[in-house]
């Protein structure tokens, strides 16, 4: 099988060309094997680039598997990288480029070079959702009426595991908010994300019972009011160095907490 290895900001991986190649039935196998970072060619996921169901509404249909082999909704790098496959590869000329995903169809507007390389593509992720059972979060029923989670109160909620004097040392704001761009997110603040034990806390809070779907975790750390840090644990792939639908949730957060 013939695959490529490309990657948005660090968030890298493994693309195989569904037009050309054929699959196996296991595909959450594949994705865990192919992502080995030892035994595997090493990557966050694996991504298919598949013909469009409908091909009245897209041009092309994008699977991702997370490095565990789940399959995951969407993926703001990922699917970033792949209109820069099509268009480098010829998939399709069409500008913008619409993709299935399972967050829905997608639409990706995109610049090329002298040579039809592409060197830019911006993707219209839609509008967030912010519906708790829509994302999901379930808090239980003493919280039923809720129609948002945004500086929702999580001292009472959580029992993070390992010492707690990091809470201290990052200056953790014992807050959370919960988006949807497609796929779920849930924001927390603090002073110093570097202080975050992202490896000990990232896996609990992403398996935790009021995350019905598991979830992407964010911890954020505010510069100014137009530049943060942000430290990520992906939803069945652990730590990564960028998430895009995480820094779209990431953004939707800081505009409806009004930091």
């Amino acid at each position: 099988m013939k695959f490529t290895k490309m990657h948005g900001l660090g968030n890298d991986y493994v693309y195989v060309n569904a037009f050309d190649e054929s699959l196996p039935d296991d595909l959450p196998a594949l994705a865990t094997a192919i992502s080995d970072r030892h035994r595997g060619v090493g990557s966050d996921g694996l991504i298919l680039i598949l013909p469009p169901d409908n091909p009245d509404d897209a041009h092309l249909k994008m699977r991702m598997f997370n490095a565990d082999g789940s399959e995951a909704e969407m993926c703001g790098n990922g699917i970033r990288c792949l209109a820069k496959y099509a268009v480098d590869h010829k998939l399709t000329d069409q500008n913008p480029i619409r993709v299935e995903t399972g967050a829905g169809t997608l639409s990706i507007q995109h610049e090329s070079n002298g040579d039809g390389k592409l060197t830019l593509a911006t993707v219209n992720m839609g509008a967030p959702i912010l519906t708790p059972s829509e994302i999901p979060v379930d808090l239980g029923p003493d919280h039923a009426d809720l129609t948002q989670i945004v500086n929702h109160p999580i001292d009472n909620l959580f029992s993070f595991p390992g010492d707690a004097a990091w809470f201290l040392h990052a200056g953790l704001d014992f807050n959370m908010t919960a988006v949807s761009m497609g796929n779920p997110h849930v924001i927390i603040y603090c002073q110093n994300v570097n202080e975050v034990p992202l490896e000990q806390v990232g896996p609990y809070l992403e398996t935790h019972k009021v995350f019905p779907a598991r979830i992407n975790v964010h911890f954020v750390q505010i510069h100014s009011p137009d530049e943060v840090t942000m430290r990520t644990w992906e939803r069945g792939s652990g730590i990564t160095q960028a998430c895009g639908t995480g820094a779209c949730a990431v953004c939707v957060a800081g505009v409806i907490t009004e930091k």
